[in-house]
């Protein structure tokens, strides 16, 4: 009697346990397992005050990437990468010259006369006809351009592979390197989590380099002494969040930065001083977490490559 009591207790000990498990598995299905208390949840900041946002989408249209790289606006024109070339078109759309290069482009900026694009290990750089000038090899083992940046003879590229900013002249010699340390407590260098690191100059001959895992900006002399910075970490309309933010930033013509964040997608305008100004897009035009690049044209206008598109959006002001 004994072992027959011990054997029952045995079998409906199994049969609890059975239990137990099934009904951990039943709960553990997607339409029967609690909410997570924790999880990293952006929904509620997609939605934006109408009353910010200050821009209308006015026109899209396609350059021909399967995989689009970069943009920029001058001379009354949009350059434009993406595959294995360099696209000029106008504003409505028209292509105006096509260059065809051997490696995939990376990014690409114009002035008034030359046209830079930076490929894998090197620069390119084109005259206004999109003939080859000029070519020179980067320095760095590790270079991965990101973003450049011309004034008046002055090439600056950024680099997220070195973490550094290079000054070159139009020869392609090296001029300085701006590795973003100072004495300002606040400021540890450049802190790039991820192949996010912009730069631009503006009209004023302004250098502002992106520290996206500071969510900052920080405004250098040419020779790379820091003159001022400002930040906004914050998940609201009016900062930065994630690993490395903004992605993306150009100039309006008066000063004011024109940025573009990944993660939670949205462009947004800040003062130059770099306090908030209003909403360009807001999250629900976007249908993927990439931040697209951004340009903006003599009038404010601002043209962004949306990457999963493959599409340039033009907002205008309101």
């Amino acid at each position: 009697m004994k072992n027959k009591g011990i054997v029952l207790f045995l079998i409906v000990l199994a049969l609890v346990i059975v239990a137990v498990i099934v009904g951990e598995f039943m709960s553990d299905r997607p339409n029967k397992s609690e909410a997570n208390p924790y999880e990293y949840n952006i929904d509620e900041f997609k939605n934006i005050d109408p009353d910010l946002i200050k821009f209308k989408e006015t026109k899209n249209f396609k350059p021909g990437f399967e995989q689009p790289t970069g943009i920029d606006v001058a001379n009354e024109k949009i350059y434009v990468t993406g595959d294995r070339s360099l696209k000029i078109i106008d504003f409505s759309g028209k292509l105006l010259n096509e260059i065809v290069l051997e490696g995939e482009p990376k990014t690409v900026d114009a002035d008034s006369d030359k046209i830079f694009v930076a490929q894998q290990g090197k620069i390119l750089a084109f005259n206004s006809l999109g003939e080859e000038i000029n070519e020179w090899n980067l320095p760095g083992e590790n270079s991965y351009v990101t973003a450049i940046a011309t004034f008046e003879g002055n090439i600056f590229v950024a680099d997220a592979g070195e973490r550094k900013v290079f000054r070159y002249n139009e020869s392609g010699e090296i001029q300085n390197e701006i590795e973003g340390e100072s004495g300002d407590e606040v400021l540890h260098g450049f802190i790039i989590p991820s192949p996010y690191f912009d730069i631009d100059v503006n009209a004023y001959g302004d250098l502002w380099v992106v520290n996206p895992g500071m969510h900052a900006f920080e405004n250098y002399t040419f020779e790379g002494n820091l003159r001022e910075h400002w930040e906004n970490t914050s998940m609201m309309t009016d900062g930065f969040s994630g690993c490395c933010n903004p992605a993306h930033f150009t100039f309006l013509p008066d000063g004011s930065f024109v940025t573009s964040e990944k993660g939670l997608v949205r462009i947004k305008i800040h003062k130059p001083s770099g306090q908030f100004a209003s909403v360009v897009a807001a999250p629900v035009k976007f249908s993927a977490d990439q931040a697209p690049d951004v340009a903006a044209d003599s009038l404010g206008n601002i043209y962004a490559l949306d990457f999963d598109k493959k599409m340039i959006r033009v907002f205008e002001p309101k």
